[in-house]
């Protein structure tokens, strides 16, 4: 009789009941009785010898669509083979991400060949395919493999025998938000596997995973936005990464060093270098899965001159990580203007008063982030470049993810980029940005705040990344307003704090580009850019 293999992709982050009873069925009688996804016999006389585990997005963790790391998955699926009695014939292969693409069972196929030594070359004379989901049985059956329907009732109709792995996932999740223990929920004790429920427990992963779900910052597959060019911000972290460190080092203190929002690490590589900081532990916690994947492989390439760092993949603005009164340092970089952007402020109150309590006596919450300016909402004067670019088709529409986008940005004079920017400044979000145009002795001039004059400079640049900037606020607070907020939540402001500005910047970016005017005609300064806020407990 005939031996084959059984192979499963999937991502398996569950293993459910029906699963068991399907596995225990396949595996015990002859393939020539079972009805594949079409209700049709396999005709094949042989049996089940090899049950092959593909799990797919196994390089990624921590995300809505793939929370539980890939190392979990396996042991998981291992307890369970063990409970089938097939334990010596059970095989699991890591399946990296790559993405929608249309090959994806060939390169899984490869995969598994590579990963397996050879061991396992899977065709269609000697592979049957177990999966429920239509274009992944699609995308098999064009590989001319067999396929077996698991939880699909009817692929006419996309109807289901009974809830996927995913639906069961998805109920402890809400178990767990409606306050319910779901390890003694009978819809969990019933339809999902023993494996599962001892992997959960043990590790905790059901309270990891409806942390995740509930996480109000993140895409589905952890990200802050989907338009990002990561490209773009990694380099400008690595580039920028000495003088960002220059500016706080003098006012660390030994210990326990957190950087939130930690981008790849480059700055924590600057604090490892130093000597003051021999014996200190650092912790960094990048919330973008892109960035925290980027910070694991630094780590594996011995990227930091201690061995003490630590990471996390969390948004710290829901839930203390740490002990109350246990760190010696916070440090954000670029930070708090993406919290206030995309969750609000009080959500920034909420991070702001979790800081408070794991900062140790002493501790100090350094802060390095743009900043608004001073009488913000005055009314000023623009008179904008209009000879450094063209100015027509500025209202063209584009897709987020248009290579093309950048280009077109690229062609603009300075004026008919604010006008640009007016349209697409938090559009998202329901903001329509006031401003007039004055013609005055010859002269075109925009007439708005100086809050919005500011954003706009602060962002005009940033052509790469324009419309996942456009949804980000940067001059929300000024200097004395942080000041007060700061000193609201029980924090004392150090004497060296302030607002200031950075003179690449304004050389490079201001000059030549705009220049500011109060509404008599006056000259004005240009705007602080940044500021430094060193807050401690």
């Amino acid at each position: 009789m005939k031996k084959y293999n059984l192979l499963i992709p999937g991502r398996h982050h569950l293993l459910t009941t029906f699963q068991f009873q399907e596995l225990t069925k396949i595996i015990n009688k002859n393939l020539n009785t079972i009805s594949d996804v079409n209700k049709q016999a396999l005709w094949l006389d042989g049996k089940i010898e090899n049950i092959i585990w593909a799990v797919t997005s196994s390089n990624h963790a921590n995300t809505r669509r793939n929370p539980i790391s890939g190392t979990r998955r396996e042991a998981a699926i291992e307890e369970f083979s063990r409970d089938l009695w097939v334990a010596k014939h059970s095989f699991v292969y890591h399946i990296d991400d790559i993405w929608a693409n249309p090959k994806f069972a060939e390169y899984l196929l490869k995969k598994i060949e590579v990963e397996s030594d050879g061991q396992f070359r899977l065709t269609p004379e000697n592979t049957v395919v177990a999966v429920s989901t239509i274009p992944v049985i699609e995308m098999y059956e064009k590989l001319w493999f067999k396929i077996l329907p698991f939880e699909l009732e009817d692929r006419t109709n996309n109807s289901l025998k009974t809830k996927t792995a995913w639906q069961h996932l998805i109920n402890i999740v809400d178990l767990i938000n409606e306050g319910k223990d779901w390890s003694q929920e009978d819809s969990v004790l019933e339809w999902v596997s023993k494996a599962t429920r001892h992997m959960y427990q043990k590790y905790k992963l059901a309270d990891l995973i409806q942390r995740i779900h509930a996480d109000p910052l993140l895409w589905e597959d952890g990200d802050i936005t989907e338009t990002r060019e990561y490209n773009t911000y990694v380099r400008a972290f690595d580039e920028w990464a000495e003088r960002k460190y220059a500016l706080i080092k003098n006012y660390l203190l030994p210990g326990k060093i957190v950087d939130i929002g930690c981008c790849t690490w480059s700055v924590i590589k600057e604090m490892t270098k130093d000597a003051r900081f021999v014996e200190s532990d650092f912790y960094g916690i990048e919330v973008a899965n892109k960035l925290y994947n980027e910070c694991l492989k630094r780590k594996e390439e011995w990227y930091f001159l201690n061995d003490n760092v630590f990471f996390y993949k969390r948004n710290v603005a829901q839930s203390p990580i740490f002990p109350d009164n246990s760190i010696q340092d916070f440090t954000t970089f670029s930070l708090t203007h993406e919290i206030q952007s995309y969750q609000g402020s009080e959500t920034m109150k909420n991070f702001l008063q979790l800081i408070y309590k794991q900062l140790a006596i002493g501790g100090r919450r350094i802060n390095v982030d743009v900043v608004g300016p001073e009488h913000k909402s005055d009314q000023i004067l623009m008179k904008l470049n209009n000879n450094d670019g063209q100015s027509d088709d500025r209202g063209k529409p584009f897709d987020g993810n248009s290579a093309g986008f950048s280009h077109y940005l690229s062609t603009f004079s300075t004026y008919a980029r604010f006008l640009r920017f007016a349209q697409d400044f938090r559009s998202h979000e329901g903001y329509k940005l006031p401003y007039k145009i004055i013609e005055k002795s010859g002269e075109t001039y925009i007439q708005t705040s100086l809050q919005d004059a500011c954003e706009f400079l602060s962002k005009k640049d940033y052509i790469d990344n324009w419309h996942s900037e456009m949804h980000e606020t940067f001059c929300f607070r000024s200097f004395s307003e942080w000041k007060s907020v700061l000193e609201k939540e029980w924090f004392s402001v150090h004497e060296d704090s302030l607002a200031y500005q950075n003179p690449w910047i304004v050389e490079n970016r201001f000059k030549g580009k705009v220049e500011l005017f109060d509404l008599k005609g006056n000259a004005m300064n240009y705007p602080v850019t940044n500021i430094l806020m060193i807050a401690q407990k």
